[in-house]
């Protein structure tokens, strides 16, 4: 099992890709926002011809109104990694959402406290501050995980607070008999990076090009579908930025902008993520493929 991680716009997939075919291998995507029909150019999901030349796993498997937690994407990619294997294939997870990559590899088990409408539709109405405080109080060590702006899953911590009465970081414990893959599992963590000024410019170039692919139109699409600009889906970043635009919120030139820098703090964040991650062979994306299965082939 092969997993590749980096911040965004380094050049993950594109490396999945070409490494995947050369060792028989299916992408499993861990993009917690991939899973989501129609959200296509805005999490720079693979193309159908690239997703037709070879098998790709947890991509358009959600509407956006549906909900996919770190425990969905834990639990369907073990059951993948399984399928994979007896097809006599090699798994590669590829993608930048560092809880979910953290979660798979460490095994932990989640809260099976259920979904409350009521009580998540009155945390709603609540200012984002004010829940974030709540969170600060009654679990801490939750709180310093979870990006201040992360509605949903601060939401989800208070949530299981007040049906469980204990915290969520208590509940996310690893499991007495683990099953996670650093434990059952051989594994490979190949990290891509670039010196800061050349990952800036890429995530420009990347945020660029998905204004002139049709972002603005592919989020006027899903709401005029119905789907309500409140949604966590509408909270990923891009979306929340066009939605913003849609609603008055400056000009093109300002919503280019700003998307660019929250999009370049995004990719620190991420790389504050990967820093947990002591076994990772970190590469720059230009490495030549055959370097990269030499060394697959040698460990």
């Amino acid at each position: 099992m092969i997993i590749i991680l980096g911040p965004t716009a380094v050049g993950k997939s594109k490396l999945a890709l070409e490494l995947a075919k050369r060792i028989n291998g299916e992408i499993i995507s861990a993009d917690s926002m991939q899973v989501y029909r129609g959200m296509d150019i805005g999490t720079a999901k693979p193309t159908k011809e690239e997703e037709q030349s070879l098998p790709h796993h947890l991509i358009n498997i959600r509407n956006p109104d549906e909900e996919w937690t770190v425990s969905d994407f834990v639990e369907q990619t073990n059951q993948l990694e399984k399928e994979i294997a007896s097809r006599k294939k090699t798994p590669l997870i590829v993608g930048g959402t560092g809880l979910y990559l953290w979660s798979l590899l460490e095994g932990y088990s989640f809260p099976v406290a259920p979904v409350n409408k009521e009580l998540r539709q009155r945390l709603e109405k609540e200012p984002l501050t004010t829940l974030y405080r709540q969170l600060t109080k009654i679990d801490p060590d939750a709180a310093n995980r979870i990006h201040p702006n992360d509605r949903k899953r601060i939401i989800r911590g208070l949530e299981v607070y007040e049906l469980t009465g204990k915290p969520m970081s208590e509940l996310q414990k690893k499991r007495d008999n683990p099953s996670h893959l650093s434990a059952s599992n051989p594994h490979l963590i190949l990290g891509l990076n670039l010196p800061r000024p050349e990952l800036y410019e890429r995530i420009n170039q990347r945020v660029g090009q998905m204004i002139v692919k049709g972002l603005i139109e592919e989020v006027k699409g899903l709401l005029a579908k119905g789907y309500a600009k409140t949604l966590p889906s509408f909270q990923a970043l891009g979306y929340k930025e066009v939605v913003e635009y849609l609603d008055g919120k400056g000009n093109k030139e300002d919503l280019l902008v700003e998307l660019k820098k929250r999009t370049r703090h995004f990719a620190r964040r991420q790389l504050t993520w990967f820093k947990r991650f002591k076994e990772v062979k970190w590469l720059e994306p230009t490495i030549d493929i055959t370097s990269i299965l030499d060394y697959i082939n040698n460990i």
